[in-house]
């Protein structure tokens, strides 16, 4: 995968020098704002300001910046913008690119007295770049990254003709929800009501990326208070909390900078939360779709407390640089969580790949079996595997209240769980799950 970042550039970059210099081409490629322009309806994902002054040949410029003063906006207004990035995006293909992941391309395009956000020009350039790349490499993925509620991010489908996978953007702050709150209720609620993506498309499953939990996406599945409340407990497991500006001018949670597994950890019974983090792990792994895992998912990375104390930047607790000789020493110690997190994460998913009935065109279906228990089934194209997937989503053992909903699965009452290879019966018409408990049941 390539990161193809649309919307900004440094402000260390060429094209930025020449901006500030007044020099061709760079100097027609940077997005200036008007400061005694009405912004206030510009949606913001931080509280940084909108604009930031330089200095340029001529005076001072008032530069768009979105993101950050150091990430300077660009103006997709200019043709020539569009051919340099046709010409990187093939320099990413003669890379060997698979998948071209376009960055923050819902900020793309501005328009006064407009959101600038999701605007239709915006759409019309992820159609030609899809135009493009089907034409000179057919096989190229696109993936658009937009941390936005989920109506707004799955508008990135289009109808077919723009992004092929998009970030389940969603999924990481609801799944992280429901584990510490002990209950699968807004995550089945969401889950079930989900509409298939057009044909050819798919969601790229994920709990944690470099950037952290985005809670935007929360809005209109969870009340603001339990946003609020989810906040406040990372705060306590020594993460941080990123803000954002409203238009009133207030401020509200944007991201949660903190490891997943620094999240989902229990410090009073550290095991406890190694198995909470691998049930939510096990989940991402098993919904439709593309499965995605970070590399700090991968080794159990807690938060990185010393490489924050030296950035002072929230997102350093997730980002941490591992040293290979340190990181070789980890995985050695067999009894470390990394390394039973790690070997956990490799047994788990070749035999994940071997099944028929999790390729991201099988079908789903989403379980209701109460509020302590997850589950769903996925089926094969061809109809000769299904997988039930359990999770139990409290501290507490788990009876599953019917089994009536899985009998048709397993007649004879016996299943295999693929997870651990082991063999699951009951004789008694019960099935307990324990605490935080993950399996996919498979019959003989």
């Amino acid at each position: 995968m390539f990161d193809l970042v649309l919307n900004h550039c440094s402000s260390k970059s060429p094209w930025f020098r020449e901006f500030i210099s007044g020099v061709e081409p760079g100097m027609n490629y940077i997005m200036e704002g008007d400061p005694q322009a009405d912004l206030s309806a510009v949606v913001r994902p931080r509280s940084t300001p909108l604009l930031t002054p330089y200095q340029a040949r001529g005076g001072e410029k008032m530069v768009w910046t979105t993101f950050s003063a150091d990430q300077v906006d660009l103006d997709w207004t200019c043709p020539d913008l569009l051919f340099e990035f046709l010409d990187i995006i093939l320099f990413y293909l003669s890379m060997g690119c698979r998948i071209l992941r376009l960055d923050a391309v819902a900020f793309l395009w501005k328009k006064m007295e407009t959101n600038c956000l999701h605007l239709p020009e915006t759409h019309e350039v992820i159609k030609l770049i899809r135009n493009f790349v089907e034409v000179v490499a057919p096989d190229t993925i696109l993936l658009t990254e937009t941390n936005v509620p989920h109506e707004e991010n799955i508008s990135y489908f289009g109808k077919g003709d723009e992004a092929h996978a998009v970030y389940q953007f969603s999924l990481p702050p609801l799944l992280l929800h429901g584990l510490l709150r002990g209950t699968s209720k807004h995550l089945r609620e969401w889950s079930s009501q989900l509409a298939p993506p057009p044909k050819g498309c798919y969601f790229l499953n994920f709990t944690a990326s470099h950037d952290g939990v985005g809670v935007r996406p929360l809005e209109g599945i969870l009340p603001q208070q339990e946003v609020l409340s989810l906040a406040e407990e990372i705060n306590k497991k020594g993460g941080e909390v990123s803000m954002r500006s409203m238009p009133d001018g207030s401020q509200s949670p944007y991201e949660l900078n903190v490891t997943y597994f620094s999240a989902l950890s229990d410090p009073e019974t550290p095991e406890l939360g190694e198995t909470r983090f691998l049930c939510s792990q096990a989940l991402a792994l098993s919904l439709q779709g593309i499965p995605a895992v970070y590399f700090h998912s991968l080794c159990a990375t807690p938060n990185d407390q010393e490489g924050f104390s030296e950035t002072g930047r929230a997102r350093t607790l997730n980002r941490k640089k591992w040293n290979l000789p340190e990181l070789d020493l980890v995985l050695s110690q067999k009894n470390s969580t990394s390394s039973k997190v790690f070997d956990w994460y490799v047994t788990t998913l070749r035999k994940r790949s071997s099944a028929p009935a999790f390729h991201p065109d099988a079908a789903q279906e989403i379980l209701d079996l109460g509020d302590a228990i997850f589950g769903l089934v996925r089926t094969s194209t061809d109809g000769n595997q299904s997988i039930v997937c359990l999770y139990n989503f409290t501290s507490k053992e788990s009876t599953l209240p019917s089994m009536s909903l899985i009998k048709n699965w397993f007649p004879n009452g016996q299943a295999k769980d693929l997870i651990t290879g082991g063999e699951i019966e009951w004789a008694t018409q019960k099935l307990v799950l324990r605490p935080y408990q993950a399996l996919w049941l498979v019959s003989h």
